[in-house]
């Protein structure tokens, strides 16, 4: 199998996306990218991410192939997780303390800084709209993510996850009161799992 050969099973593979470290991986050197770049068969979209040309750009993807460390979180991993109806206009991300995040922020992403001890925290791979591997925080950590940012977050969103989440199969109550404890917020998590129960 050729080179280009390749190139094009990992497109194909990857919903239209190919990396540079896919390239390396498989021994493949990268001035074929350029060379289907020239071919206009694929597009660049930033530092070792590139796009088939039929392919349809998966955002959700892309914020996290530039921004290793984003976790999607609060509003987008409600909607990930199916606790809310509401399709997030901007997307949100949680990243650790001191993270620079102003090229997420200039392009409007709502961004929310943890300790780096709790940055992980939760942190589950899942798929995409467009079935590509993204990180996002899961149900229990999402639930707790949103009770501490309520001030921030309109409170119907809240009150409708809740709902759901209680609802939901299966529930993990003592992992989210595990979470809770290390956010320092158990009691107030009790009090609503206590209010939608």
């Amino acid at each position: 199998m050729t080179y280009i050969e390749q190139i094009n099973e990992m497109i194909s593979k990857n919903n239209g996306i190919v990396l540079t470290s896919d390239l390396t991986k498989n021994n493949i050197p990268r001035a074929y990218l350029s060379l289907l770049q020239k071919n206009q068969t694929i597009e660049r979209l930033s530092r070792g991410l590139y796009i088939s040309k039929n392919a349809l750009e998966d955002e959700m993807f892309c914020l996290q192939i530039k921004n290793k460390r984003a976790i999607y979180s609060h509003e987008t991993a409600l909607f990930i997780h199916n606790l809310t109806d509401n399709i997030p206009y901007s997307y949100t991300v949680t990243v650790p303390s001191g993270y620079n995040a102003s090229s997420l922020k200039k392009s409007g992403y709502k961004v929310f800084f943890v300790k780096v001890e709790l940055y992980q925290l939760g942190a589950i791979k899942t798929k995409s709209p467009h079935n590509n591997n993204i990180r996002v925080f899961n149900i229990e950590r999402t639930i707790c993510d949103i009770l501490r940012s309520r001030n921030r977050i309109d409170i119907q969103i809240i009150n409708d996850a809740m709902k759901r989440y209680i609802k939901g199969n299966p529930i993990n109550i003592k992992q989210l009161y595990n979470y809770a404890r290390k956010f320092k917020i158990h009691n107030l998590v009790r009090q609503h799992v206590e209010f939608y129960l």
